[in-house]
C-alpha cells in the first residue's frame, strides 16, 4: 500500500501514519483498487536510493492522490499537466526519494519493527474492526484484498512505517528554540502602536477641479493606451431560437387558462393576515395578571417578554391568516389596529397576542390574471417546442448546411458579436451555457446545437479572432476623464495632505481638518474599519510623533503615530504568544534538520532515477 506524498515533516510523522492514512482514505472513499494499476512493459520502478527501489505502483498512486487533493482544493478536475505546472510531480518524487533514502538506512542500521508493535498498530485501526468494535480479521482481509494487497505485503509496509518513524524521532527530537530569537519575535509580535487618521476626499480642496482640457484627455489616452485598448476576441455568428420570441405564437385554449387559475388560486386569493406574537404563560391567572399590567400601563409588552426569560424572536409568529390561530382568531383579527388581546386558551397554554399589523386581503379575478396566465402557459408550451427542435437542429447542422440556412430553415435568430471573458454579461452573452461554449469555440469547429438554461437552442460559429484593438478616443472619452480624474485628484489630495502636515506641524491641530479616526492599541494582524490594510502597515513603519502623507489607490490621507508600547511581558497572552512562537520555531527548526539528514541520507546512499519510466507513467495518466 503507498503513502501519500509527504515531505516527512515532524509535525505529520506518527507512528505506521502515512501507509495506514493512505489506505484508510482509499477504504472510506470507497475506491477499492484505485491506481494500483500494474505498469507494463517491464517497469517496476522508478529508481532507487541506495538498495531501496521506488515501486512504479507507489509513485502512480500518490502522484493521482496528489492530483485528486489539488483538483478538490481548486473545485474542479485537473489534468496531470496542469498539476505538474504547480510542480506536483516533483514534489510527489521528493517525497519518495526521502521515503527510500530513510528506508534504506533503517535497513542499513538494523531499526526495524517486532510483531507485538506491528499487532498493536494494526488493531487500534478503526479500517479493521467490526461491528463489536474491535480488531476484526475478517474485516481486515476484506479492506486488504479491496486494495490488491496481501497481508504479507502491507505489514511489510507498515513495519517499514513504524521503523521510519522511529529514526525520525530521534533525528527531530530534543531541539529548543533559541530564548534569544523568541523574546526578540514576541517583542515585535507583542507591540502595539495607537495613530490617527485623517481621510482626506475632494471636498476637503481649497477649490474643485478644474475640469480637464482634451489635450490633458489626449496625453492620458496615449499613455495609458493599453487600459483603451479592446482584447483579443472571437468575431462570432450564431443562430438562435428563443422561446421567448416563439411563446405570443402559441396556441392555448381558454380552458387551460382557467385550470391554471384554479391550481394556483391560493396565489391570488389571499386572505386578510396579521402580524402576531404569542406570549404564553403558564397558568390563566398569570396571563389575566400581564395583560392588567399591560393594560394599566405599568409595564410594556418587550418587558412581560423578558420576564418569561424569551427574546421577540422566541414568539413571532410572522404574518398568519385566521386559520393558521385556531381558536385565538377572532380575538386577534377583531383588533384593527396594533394591540394586544387576550388571554387566549392555546393548545401551548393561555396567551396574550400582540397584533403589529394589517395585511389586507389580495383578490385577483380570472379577468385579472388571465393574460399574464395565459403568457406564462404559452411560454412554457414554446419551451417545449423549442426542445423539440434540438434534433432537428443538429441534423441541418450536420448535413452541411452552414449556419446562416440552418437559421433561415428553423426560424433561428442570426447575429454577429465580438466575444471574450470581458464581454459583459448581458442578453445572450449572461448565460453560463453560451460563454462556455464560445470560449471553447476554435477556428474550424462546426455548429452544433447547445441548450441555454432558459431553453434557448443556440449554434455558435467562429468567424475569425480580431486582434486587441485600441477603443477610438472619442468613444473612449468618458472612461479617459474619470482616469485623469482619479490621476488628478490624487496628486491634489497628496499635496493638499503636505499642506495640513506642515500646518500640524506648526501647532496646529489635526482635528480642524476634518474627522479624524483613532485607532487604540492595534497589533500588527489587527484590522481597520473602512481603511484599507496598508495604513496599519505604515503605522508600525513610522516612530512615534512621526506624521506621514499616505496615498494609496483609492485613499489619500494623514497618519500620525501617537504612541508605540512595547510588547507585555507578563500575564497569559504574554505567555501563550512567546509558547506559540517557540513551538513553531522549534517545529522549524526540526523541519529544517529532518530536511537536510534526509537529503544526506539520499546523496550519500546514491540516488538514481529512471526519467524514461517516469515519462511512461505520467503518460498513461494523462
Amino acid at each position: 500500500m503507498a503513502k501519500q506524498d509527504s515531505t516527512d515533516t515532524p509535525k505529520k510523522r506518527k507512528t505506521g501514519s502515512t501507509l495506514v492514512w493512505g489506505l484508510l482514505v482509499l477504504i472510506m472513499l470507497g475506491l477499492g483498487g484505485f491506481g494500483v494499476t500494474n505498469f507494463g512493459g517491464g517497469i517496476t520502478s522508478i529508481g532507487r536510493v541506495g538498495d531501496r527501489e521506488i515501486d512504479v505502483n507507489e509513485y502512480s498512486r500518490a502522484l493521482r492522490q496528489q492530483v485528486d487533493q489539488m483538483s478538490q482544493q481548486f473545485g474542479m478536475r485537473l489534468t496531470l499537466e496542469q498539476a505538474r505546472a504547480f510542480g506536483l510531480d516533483q514534489q510527489v518524487l521528493r517525497g519518495l526519494v526521502s521515503k527510500a533514502a530513510l528506508d534504506n538506512e533503517t535497513a542499513r542500521i538494523g531499526i526495524s519493527a517486532g510483531d507485538a508493535t506491528l499487532a498493536a498498530e494494526i488493531q487500534k485501526m478503526d479500517a479493521f474492526k467490526g461491528t463489536s468494535g474491535a480488531f476484526d480479521r475478517e474485516t481486515y482481509r476484506f479492506a486488504l484484498e479491496r486494495n490488491n494487497l496481501t497481508e504479507a505485503k502491507f505489514e511489510e509496509g507498515m513495519r517499514a512505517d513504524i521503523a521510519r518513524s522511529v529514526l525520525q524521532g530521534a533525528i527531530v527530537g530534543g531541539f529548543t528554540a533559541p530564548a534569544a530569537y523568541t523574546d526578540t519575535l514576541a517583542a515585535w509580535q507583542g507591540e502595539t502602536r495607537s495613530f490617527s487618521v485623517l481621510p482626506l476626499s475632494e471636498a476637503d480642496l481649497a477649490a474643485p477641479l478644474a475640469a480637464p482640457t482634451d489635450a490633458e484627455l489626449q496625453a492620458v489616452y496615449d499613455a495609458q493606451i493599453a487600459t483603451f485598448t479592446r482584447p483579443e476576441a472571437k468575431r462570432i455568428t450564431y443562430a438562435a431560437l428563443h422561446p421567448e420570441t416563439l411563446a405570443p405564437t402559441m396556441p392555448v385554449d381558454d380552458a387551460a387558462v382557467k385550470a391554471a387559475y384554479d391550481a394556483r388560486i391560493a396565489e391570488f386569493m389571499v386572505p386578510e393576515r396579521r402580524l402576531v406574537e404569542r406570549l404564553v404563560y403558564p397558568t390563566e391567572d398569570e396571563a389575566k395578571a400581564a395583560k392588567a399590567r399591560l393594560d394599566a400601563g405599568e409595564a410594556t409588552f418587550e418587558q412581560l417578554v423578558g420576564e418569561r426569560k424569551l427574546a421577540l424572536t422566541d414568539i413571532d409568529l410572522g404574518d398568519v391568516s385566521r386559520d393558521d390561530l385556531g381558536a385565538a382568531a377572532d380575538a386577534v383579527f377583531a383588533l384593527t389596529e396594533p394591540g394586544v388581546a387576550g388571554p387566549v386558551a392555546t393548545d401551548f397554554g393561555p396567551a396574550l397576542f400582540r397584533m403589529n399589523a394589517v395585511m389586507a386581503a389580495q383578490e385577483t379575478t380570472f379577468d385579472q390574471a388571465k393574460d399574464d396566465l395565459k403568457a406564462e402557459l404559452q411560454l412554457v408550451a414554446a419551451r417545449t417546442a423549442v426542445s423539440d427542435e434540438f434534433e432537428q437542429i443538429n441534423d441541418i447542422l450536420a448535413s452541411g448546411a452552414d449556419l446562416e440556412d440552418a437559421a433561415k430553415e428553423a426560424g433561428m435568430e442570426l447575429a454577429t458579436l465580438d466575444y471574450s471573458a470581458e464581454t459583459p454579461s448581458e442578453g445572450i452573452t449572461a448565460f453560463q451555457g453560451f460563454r462556455t461554449a464560445a470560449d471553447a469555440l476554435q477556428e474550424g469547429d462546426f455548429p452544433e446545437a447547445v441548450e441555454l438554461d432558459d431553453g434557448t437552442i443556440v449554434a455558435l460559429r467562429l468567424d475569425e479572432t480580431v486582434p486587441p484593438t485600441p477603443i477610438p478616443f472619442a468613444d473612449a472619452k468618458a472612461q479617459v476623464t474619470e482616469a485623469w480624474k482619479k490621476d488628478a485628484l490624487a496628486k491634489a489630495l497628496a499635496a493638499r495632505a503636505a499642506e495640513i502636515r506642515t500646518a500640524v506641524q506648526g501647532g496646529a491641530s489635526l482635528g480642524s481638518f476634518g474627522i479624524v479616526s483613532a485607532s487604540r492599541n492595534m497589533t500588527r494582524d489587527g484590522t481597520l474599519e473602512g481603511l484599507p490594510p496598508d495604513v496599519l502597515k505604515a503605522a508600525f513603519g513610522m516612530k512615534s510623533g512621526d506624521m506621514q502623507v499616505l496615498a494609496l489607490d483609492g485613499f489619500v490621507g494623514l497618519v500620525r503615530l501617537d504612541e508605540v508600547t512595547p510588547a507585555t511581558t507578563t500575564g497569559e497572552d504574554a505567555a501563550a504568544l512567546h509558547d506559540s512562537i517557540a513551538i513553531r520555531a522549534r517545529r522549524d527548526i526540526a523541519e529544517d534538520a529532518f530536511t537536510l539528514f534526509s537529503d544526506a541520507l539520499g546523496l550519500e546512499a546514491g540516488i538514481e532515477l529512471d526519467q524514461t519510466a517516469i515519462n511512461a507513467i505520467n503518460a498513461q495518466m494523462q
